[in-house]
């Protein structure tokens, strides 16, 4: 098993474009240094721009394999304004990933409430378990958030 952590060409839900994919791709690289983890611009390579687009691309080209799509919390919020959301949900398990000041918003949510019959008990693992399926996971958070970092300009590459 593996993470592989997309890093995006852009968000087309943010008013503000990102930083140079090159640079964010760099400070992704520098901060998450893991043996398991691969920090790739995987879209921009494909050529994709949304999410359900990836996924397909992916699936495509790896018949074999069993993906789960992991997001923030935060992102949960309004993932129902992503294009082909619902796609996304039926066609790969999704493991929603604790972020601070998201928690209850996200279990509120369009998707959320649209797809709760799919998700997993606490503590369950989505190993297994064939889409539509979904898990919201606790794990120590971080409050490091991305519009902020780039608002500060600590995305540059070689700053910690």
């Amino acid at each position: 098993d593996q993470v592989w952590w997309l890093v995006s060409p852009g968000n087309p839900l943010k008013a503000r474009q990102p930083a140079p994919l090159v640079d964010r791709l760099a400070r992704a690289k520098a901060v998450m240094r893991h043996p398991r983890v691969k920090v790739t611009a995987l879209e921009a390579t494909l050529g994709t721009r949304a999410t359900a687009d990836t996924i397909d691309r992916l699936r495509r080209l790896y018949p074999g394999v069993t993906f789960v799509w992991l997001m923030g919390a935060d992102n949960l919020v309004q993932f129902h304004k992503w294009e082909r959301w619902r796609d996304i949900l039926r066609s790969v398990a999704v493991g929603v990933l604790a972020r601070p000041g998201a928690g209850v918003r996200a279990r509120l949510s369009v998707a959320a409430r649209a797809f709760r019959v799919h998700q997993v008990a606490r503590g369950e693992t989505l190993r297994g378990h064939t889409p539509p399926v979904w898990a919201f996971v606790n794990l120590p958070m971080n409050a490091a958030s991305s519009t902020a970092i780039r608002a500060r300009g600590e995305w540059r590459p070689g700053r910690r």
